[in-house]
């Protein structure tokens, strides 16, 4: 097997280090008020930075083909997690949500993040296997809609809407690039649609993050507080930033600062130049998962290389573009870097994937030239 793609573990392993220095930066007032300590949130953030690069590793030994053979006890055993988290008394409530399982002694752990890349890898299975019967509507449409219905109904149960939706858009991405009939991927969006301006309003807080979104300067202290307190710390950063560590917003300002509203707290202390660098390592991190899209040695590989790629552009994109009053805000973490252990770890699995499918390729590309290793970019 060839080397792995030393870029794209370059860039996770500084987007990670980030992530470490924003955690501590942003939470350790909160910290130090709630736990009498401010490493309390960068110490977890750190163990949990530890089993993800642990989880990186073994995903990068192990061929990704194996994914294929345990993709249907995955996803089983991700849909019974996801039912017992909703079980009273043993899922774990906070903030309105119940969305995390305790198991022993290591932090609370979120099933719905390892839906993620269980949902991913199993549409990636399913349909790589298809061949001509994926554009037909009882072998190809049916059994994709039933599997995304089940994990995505599940998650909303909970309720995650943000996590929710990046399930199903990646999903959907997924049977979009397997090569799907055009009149079911019209049927496809139109579910998708009708189904969360659905759930929008059925929830009194969907409706207030809407309301919040047009109208926050109208309710500046109740509704709109959280989305304009995160602007005032994003407008105060400026161009190059009040400096490393010296964000005024973390002071209790932002809600939820060293997780969902990390973004900008990093943009309050770095400024427009680190805000436009963090989303350069994640352009270049997404450049790098097309590029194993399009070289993978077989349907498989690209399916998921692509499904992993673009669940964490679509998680990216969603927090900076809620953070930024560009779409309804929405409670998700930054990948790599927002404090939260189960979106880590998992995020750190699914690179390992993506790592093992660039050793195939160049294992592939050092055959074909006779078994002498072509220098790669």
């Amino acid at each position: 097997m060839g080397r792995p793609d030393y870029w794209l573990l370059a860039l996770v392993a500084v987007l990670v280090i980030v992530g470490l220095q924003a955690v501590y930066s942003a939470s350790f007032v909160l910290a130090l008020t709630q736990y009498g300590s401010s490493t309390y949130f960068v110490a977890r953030q750190a163990l949990w930075a530890v089993i993800g690069a642990v989880s990186l590793l073994v995903c990068m030994k192990i061929d990704y083909h194996h994914w294929k053979t345990l993709s249907s006890w995955l996803l089983v055993g991700t849909v019974i997690a996801l039912v017992v988290v909703l079980v009273p008394g043993i899922g774990i409530s906070r903030y309105g949500a119940t969305r995390w399982l305790q198991l022993g002694p290591i932090p609370p752990v979120q099933p719905s993040e390892f839906a993620k890349l269980a949902l991913i890898i199993y549409v990636s299975a399913l349909l790589a296997t298809k061949g001509e019967k994926l554009r037909r509507f009882s072998s190809g449409f049916v059994p994709f809609i039933i599997t995304m219905a089940l994990v995505a109904g599940l998650v909303i149960l909970e309720p995650d809407m943000g996590t929710t939706v990046i399930l199903v858009l990646s999903a959907a991405t997924v049977f979009f690039l397997a090569g799907a009939d055009l009149k079911h991927l019209i049927l496809l969006a139109t579910i998708i649609l009708v189904a969360l301006a659905l759930f929008s309003v059925v929830a009194g807080y969907r409706s207030d993050r809407w309301d919040a979104f047009f109208n926050a300067e109208q309710d500046p202290l109740g509704k709109g507080f959280h989305i304009i307190q995160l602007l005032i710390a994003l407008g105060s950063g400026g161009i190059t930033g009040l400096g490393l560590g010296a964000s005024r917003q973390k002071f209790l300002w932002v809600p939820s600062s060293h997780t969902d509203g990390i973004f900008a707290i990093i943009g309050e202390e770095l400024g427009f130049v680190g805000c436009l660098l963090i989303i350069a390592l994640f352009v270049a991190l997404a450049y790098r998962g097309f590029r194993l899209y399009r070289q993978a040695p077989d349907t498989f590989g690209a399916l998921l290389a692509a499904g992993i790629t673009c669940w964490i552009s679509y998680q990216t994109l969603i927090n900076i573009a809620g953070i930024t009053r560009s779409i309804p805000l929405t409670g998700i973490p930054l990948p790599f870097i927002s404090s939260g252990g189960s979106s880590l770890a998992v995020c750190m699995a699914g690179i390992g994937i993506l790592l093992n499918i660039s050793r195939q390729v160049k294992a592939q590309r050092s055959r074909r030239n006779g078994g002498i290793p072509g220098v790669e970019a």
